[in-house]
């Protein structure tokens, strides 16, 4: 478990980090999201000890992580991949990081085949792909069986089959009763692993809740339906809180009334429908709205960027 309280971190008058709070339980994933600069390096940093808050407090599993006698056996990490002796093989920089607390090489080769790295365990790490680069920082957070892992960004690099394994992975390692905190910007990949979100923005705690329950709050309430009766349908759902809209032929998408409200009334008018569909927002969809306001560098469109320039001219 991880346990942030009032936890901030400035850095001369920025404000990286902004008393933020939130608690890790183990048996699911966690995903840690936020715009760049909101913090996220920063809170991950500090849970491992490399940055000292400037106020509050962080514990894994109850204490400091400098307090455990044993660290890789309680909390492993991914941070920054390349991370590594460029000289050394995937082995032996493995065979050293376990040398420093005594694990076996038995580990050393578990973990190697774990990853899928046997076929270049004895390669430089120095010319890995970024791929395997991830893999073989994966493989160093795993060194040492921990019961929490902290992994920024590890589909980064990764092919979609690599995706696939870091997703069942990590499942599986929260299904064992593991803490696991993970970072990610592909919110499509966040939405299949993921089962509770921590959300900051300009370093401040936004959301704590789960990913199913976020996209359900963050989004209108939208239905598609399709109709041989469309327009005739469309007049009848028409009212004060419901708008009606319609992008093709025979569909609507209706605000304002759900699929159930929607069923009867054709019901009642003998109406035929093809489809009548409760549509909800993509995770990317209820992150971009909530942290629109959180976002600290803005991009312009190519529209916008013309029009800009004509200005000007």
């Amino acid at each position: 478990m991880i346990e942030a309280r009032g936890l901030t971190k400035r850095y001369g008058d920025k404000v990286a980090v902004d008393n933020l709070s939130f608690t890790i339980k183990p048996g699911i994933v966690t995903g840690f999201l936020g715009p760049n600069g909101a913090g996220k390096s920063t809170t991950m940093r500090m849970i491992l000890g490399l940055d000292a808050p400037t106020a509050g407090d962080v514990t894994v599993n109850g204490r400091h992580y400098a307090r455990h006698a044993a660290p890789l056996h309680e909390v492993g990490a991914l941070l920054e991949a390349k991370a590594i002796h460029t000289g050394r093989s995937a082995y032996n920089h493995l065979r050293a990081l376990a040398a420093t607390t005594g694990i076996s090489r038995r580990r050393v080769d578990e973990v190697i085949d774990l990853v899928g790295l046997r076929e270049v365990a004895r390669k430089r790490a120095g010319g890995f792909s970024l791929g395997m680069g991830q893999r073989l920082g994966i493989a160093s957070a795993l060194l040492g069986d921990p019961a929490t892992l902290i992994l920024d960004e590890p589909v980064n690099g990764l092919d979609p089959e690599g995706i696939l394994w870091i997703r069942n992975l990590l499942k599986d390692l929260a299904a064992e009763g593991r803490t696991v905190f993970v970072s990610s910007h592909l919110m499509s990949e966040m939405a299949l692993t993921a089962e509770k979100l921590i959300i900051i923005g300009r370093g401040r705690l936004i959301a704590d809740v789960s990913v199913a329950d976020f996209i359900r709050s963050s989004s209108r309430q939208t239905t598609r339906v399709r109709s041989p009766q469309a327009a005739q349908l469309r007049d009848l759902l028409a009212g004060p809180d419901v708008t009606v809209a319609s992008s093709e032929a025979g569909v609507l998408e209706v605000h304002g009334l759900d699929s159930a409200a929607i069923g009867e009334i054709a019901a009642q008018h003998a109406m035929t429908l093809h489809e009548l569909t409760p549509v909800h927002a993509s995770l990317e969809e209820a992150f971009m709205e909530l942290t629109r306001d959180s976002v600290e560098y803005h991009g312009v469109t190519a529209g916008e960027l013309v029009g800009a320039e004509r200005s000007a001219a």
